[in-house]
């Protein structure tokens, strides 16, 4: 099983959703960045469950970082990263894997148990193990090592929710959406989408929805074509998060049904006329904001009867119990938002030896 991602600047993932703990290893972070566990803990507060449209899951998800960064005094509250791997491990604190017990021979439609148990031969059915969403709190951590990188250079990555099942945002505010119970992008719709998740939830179901990313400030150059694309790595990066099932970069589908004249970016000598590109051109950045939206499927774990089988084969009724998502695509944003940062900062790094004029900056 991989469970890394990136290249100079890259994590590995670890831990199961009802295991001892979940976490991380992050290498390739520059040494002398000032970062404290709060900066880490500021983000995962965003994503942690709880709050009133996500997992009834208490957690506090409370970081520990563990290497990787150099503390003067044990009561510091900001070190320096050495330039070492970095650490960072976060506790489960509120399993309930007795939820689970009454499943543990059924397949639940819509989620990876099938998959799992005919590859490996074995699943962990507390809660889905490592295909749980649980584990993208660690990738939440490495976003939050590489935000501190990326505030260095200027470079801002920030989401929101576009849509809750049809109603989208006809604007993106993004300073309105941190402000957000639901992290949503127009205030003007903000009520009905709420509305429309607790609707679901109450009967018992559970809605889809989108997410929009926006990276501002990041330099022309970064991709590394022809198989290293930064749209082709951003989608890979987005595509590997829980429940995404599309990914669109700038106008995305909507291309597939203009003319060349109509999405076409006009150049001027002050720059581009617009950004139906998303701000990559031929899988290189070209300085204009970088557009991505990320389309999230219904939580699979919804409180209706449901048709499935048993590991014998056997047709069963499945009846879920535990505490899921009523619109998985809300906390789903901020881990967006993270690997948008990963996939950035690795860029950059990447990006530094493109030109022999780079190496002598450095060296000489």
């Amino acid at each position: 099983m991989t469970n890394s991602f990136g290249t100079r600047f890259s994590f590995t993932t670890f831990g199961e959703s009802h295991g001892r703990a979940v976490g991380c290893i992050v290498d390739g972070t520059p040494a002398g960045v000032k970062i404290s566990v709060n900066d880490i803990q500021k983000e995962l507060n965003k994503r942690k469950p709880g709050g009133r449209y996500s997992t009834p899951r208490k957690e506090d998800d409370k970081v520990e970082i563990l290497s990787g960064v150099f503390f003067e005094n044990s009561d510091d509250e900001y070190g320096i990263t050495t330039g070492t791997p970095i650490s960072l491990v976060i506790f489960n604190q509120n399993q309930k894997s007795k939820d689970y017990s009454e499943i543990k021979d059924i397949f639940r439609p819509g989620h990876a148990d099938f998959t799992y148990l005919n590859k490996y031969g074995v699943r962990d059915y507390k809660g889905g193990g490592r295909s749980s969403a649980r584990e993208t709190a660690a990738r939440v951590a490495a976003g939050a090592v590489a935000k501190k990188v990326l505030e260095e250079l200027n470079i801002e990555v920030l989401s929101g929710i576009k849509s809750v099942g049809k109603l989208e945002a006809t604007t993106h505010d993004f300073e309105y959406a941190k402000t957000s119970e639901i992290y949503s992008l127009d205030k003007n719709i903000e009520e009905e989408q709420k509305n429309l998740i607790k609707k679901t939830q109450a009967d018992k179901d559970s809605i889809g929805g989108s997410t929009l990313v926006k990276i501002k400030n990041a330099p022309i150059g970064l991709g590394e074509p022809i198989y290293y694309k930064l749209d082709n790595i951003l989608a890979s990066a987005m595509m590997s998060i829980n429940a995404v099932k599309a990914v669109e970069i700038g106008n995305g589908e909507l291309s597939s049904r203009l003319k060349g004249s109509v999405n076409n970016d006009g150049i001027t000598p002050k720059g581009f006329i617009t950004n139906n590109s998303g701000g990559i051109l031929g899988g290189i950045s070209n300085g204009e904001d970088i557009d991505v939206t990320i389309y999230f499927k219904p939580t699979p774990s919804i409180f209706l009867p449901q048709k499935s089988i048993n590991t014998n084969n056997e047709p069963v009724d499945l009846n879920i119990k535990g505490r899921h998502d009523p619109c998985v695509a809300i906390r789903g944003s901020i881990v967006c938002e993270a690997m948008a940062r990963v996939v950035v900062l690795d860029m950059m790094l990447m990006n530094m030896g493109r030109r022999i004029e780079d190496f002598k900056k450095v060296y000489n």
